[in-house]
């Protein structure tokens, strides 16, 4: 098989479900320059043969990527070699599960992927490859081969045939119902509405309400946002379908709102802003509204965005993550190899814990990933 590498993502031969992963979405990316050289984004992407295409960046710094790596470029900086140009093979800003080795399906495939990696890292001098937040079908790929494996945990909401919200509710131990009860009551007794637009539905006032607040928020915390308007108005006219937006009113003025992307089985919570603070709305906004959202369509998982322990009391289990890497200097494999261990070890065992602390009256049989 061929292999090549892109400056630009290409129309992929094996068509996605996940809307992070459609061709509209990552297209988008490179059109409103969010992914860019300038942005240390620069697209890479990894074409074997006609039907497998990975996404890929160099990147020179690890902004934007939620897998945490900054004590890796320290260790190289005190040894006075360069943690950076590095290849990161993932959706950008995206630290949501999904599938990376797009077309792949065998092992033979998965090595093909990983060989072309390895030989671009050592043509290129970057320091290494990082594939993120990979998904099961790519992990059963990936987990036999010499990789280090770094392991997290999200919080994901799980769809157990519930009828309602009252019904997911009733599934609580007492304390823990009261008092999302009094958190939704309290938006409501601030005369606050959300309303549920679908994508295609969405106004340019309302889009552009959705990014005030957006970019608001990021300014808060000192940056702004990773995305920008061209970004947002692209999507909502390319992948419609994918595209769900909860917006707050309060006396029919828009006060905050959260972006949310969509396919058949999940809804992923991705963009929350807002101007003023209101006591419980980033609650219902992002994470009752949209379990709300999910009952009443029928989706099974609801993932609302990366950590956040404050979502164990309300629903929100305890799932892993996995992404794996691999690093051209054979001694820092080697103690990287010792950190994955000591990582791995403890986010198992922080995921028993949580389990035993999930707010439900009874003990329900939950997958380990």
């Amino acid at each position: 098989m061929t292999t090549r590498w892109l400056n630009s993502w290409q129309m992929a031969a094996a068509k996605q479900s996940n809307p992070f992963v459609r061709d509209e979405f990552l297209m988008a990316l490179e059109a409103s320059d969010a992914c860019t050289v300038a942005s240390s984004w620069r697209p890479f992407h990894l074409a074997v043969g006609k039907r497998i295409q990975v996404p890929a960046y160099i990147r020179d710094n690890s902004w934007g990527e939620y897998v945490f790596d900054w004590s890796w470029a320290s260790a190289y900086e005190q040894h006075g070699l360069n943690y950076y140009p590095k290849l990161t093979l993932a959706v950008p800003f995206t630290p949501s599960k999904g599938p990376r080795l797009l077309g792949a399906e065998t092992s033979d495939d998965a090595e093909r992927i990983i060989a072309a990696a390895k030989s671009a890292c050592i043509e290129n001098q970057l320091s290494g490859f990082h594939i993120l937040f990979a998904d099961e079908q790519d992990q059963q790929l990936l987990d036999p081969l010499p990789l280090l494996q770094r392991m997290d945990i999200q919080y994901h909401w799980q769809n157990r045939d519930y009828q309602s919200f009252d019904d997911f509710l009733e599934h609580f131990k007492s304390r823990k119902r009261k008092n999302i009860r009094r958190e939704r009551q309290t938006v409501l007794d601030q005369g606050i509405e959300i309303k549920t637009i679908q994508g295609a539905d969405i106004e340019p006032d309302q889009l552009e309400a959705f990014y005030r607040f957006y970019q608001a928020t990021y300014l808060k915390r000192g940056r702004k946002g990773y995305l920008n308007r061209a970004f947002f108005s692209q999507v909502c006219r390319t992948m419609p379908d994918n595209i769900v937006l909860f917006m707050a009113y309060q006396a029919a003025r828009p006060v905050a709102a959260a972006l949310c992307f969509q396919d058949a089985t999940t809804l992923y919570g991705r963009y929350w802003g807002c101007l003023e603070e209101f006591h419980s709305l980033h609650f219902e906004t992002c994470y009752y509204h949209g379990i709300e959202y999910s009952i009443a369509t029928g989706r099974q998982r609801f993932d609302p965005g990366t950590q956040g322990e404050h979502k164990i009391s309300r629903g929100f289990e305890p799932v892993r993550t996995k992404s794996y890497h691999w690093l051209a200097h054979p001694g820092f494999f080697e103690a990287a190899e010792d950190f994955c261990r000591s990582e791995q070890q403890y986010t198992q065992q922080f995921q028993k814990e949580v389990l035993q602390s999930l707010p439900f009256k009874e003990t329900i049989s939950r997958s380990e990933n």
